[in-house]
């Protein structure tokens, strides 16, 4: 199957984010936007959290490409995160239309269970972007998990049958092309759709339900996501809690 980016395949890698960061390091502006490196197995996969990303050799995509959003203000890099979660949303669905949802900040669910996940690693270039390195781990094709992480589920058991990993691949990366093209040509319109379509496929968009935060357990529903990514819940007494990446957690 042809590409229409630059892609580095390999067999083995301790993380494919490492990989290329290092290569745009060395080589600098020789490396084009949407540069990606995929792997079929990571040693050492990082997700969310510092948590560690369980992958079947050979069964799923794990994959990390680069961009230059250049044109962004450094306090929109959130927008960055809506384009390849929508992105990757969008082509879930056509596999299968019902389910799939966005969990805050960037993780992909099946309903309760997660399917995919990503890290992205943004650097400044003064008041703008710079480099963003891109790292996602979508379950595709593996049948069973051993690792102790909670709720994973893959492509394959959420349709019933096994995937053409390139095709998913490819399908992923021209639908956040696509998304990227827009922002990149629509500014400030293109955000706001963004934002907008972020909000209504989060997952727990409707209703109270629980969460934890440094105080403890406590019940809430979805008021919005800021242009910077903070999450504002309601608890139960009317009262609006905001939240950085990791200061909340979903209990599921």
């Amino acid at each position: 199957m042809t590409f229409d980016f630059p892609i580095i395949a390999l067999q083995e890698v301790d993380s494919t984010s490492r990989y290329l960061t290092s290569l745009c390091d060395e080589k600098r502006d020789e490396v084009e936007p949407f540069t990606t490196v995929l792997a079929e197995f990571q040693s050492a996969g990082k997700g969310q959290r510092g948590n560690s990303w369980e992958s079947e050799v050979g069964a799923n995509l794990t994959f990390s490409f680069v961009l230059y959003p250049d044109f962004l203000p450094a306090k929109k890099q959130f927008v960055i995160s809506q384009v390849i979660s929508l992105g990757i949303l969008h082509v879930l669905q056509q596999y299968r239309p019902d389910g799939f949802t966005v969990k805050w900040p960037n993780d992909i669910y099946h309903y309760d269970k997660k399917i995919c996940g990503m890290l992205l690693e943004v650097y400044l270039q003064g008041m703008n972007l710079g480099r963003c390195v891109c790292g996602i781990g979508l379950n595709v094709n593996q049948a069973q998990f051993l690792s102790d992480a909670p709720n994973p589920v893959s492509l394959s058991q959420v349709i019933g049958r096994k995937i053409d990993r390139e095709k998913l691949l490819k399908e992923v990366m021209t639908e956040i092309k696509a998304l990227y093209s827009q922002l990149s040509q629509q500014g400030n319109e293109a955000i706001e759709a963004l934002s907008s379509s972020y909000f209504q496929h989060l997952y727990r968009a409707e209703g109270y339900h629980r969460y934890q935060d440094q105080a403890g357990e406590f019940m809430a529903r979805l008021v919005r996501v800021e242009s910077d990514g903070r999450l504002v819940l309601e608890d139960e007494s009317q009262c609006e809690r905001s939240y950085l990446f990791k200061e909340v957690q979903y209990l599921i």
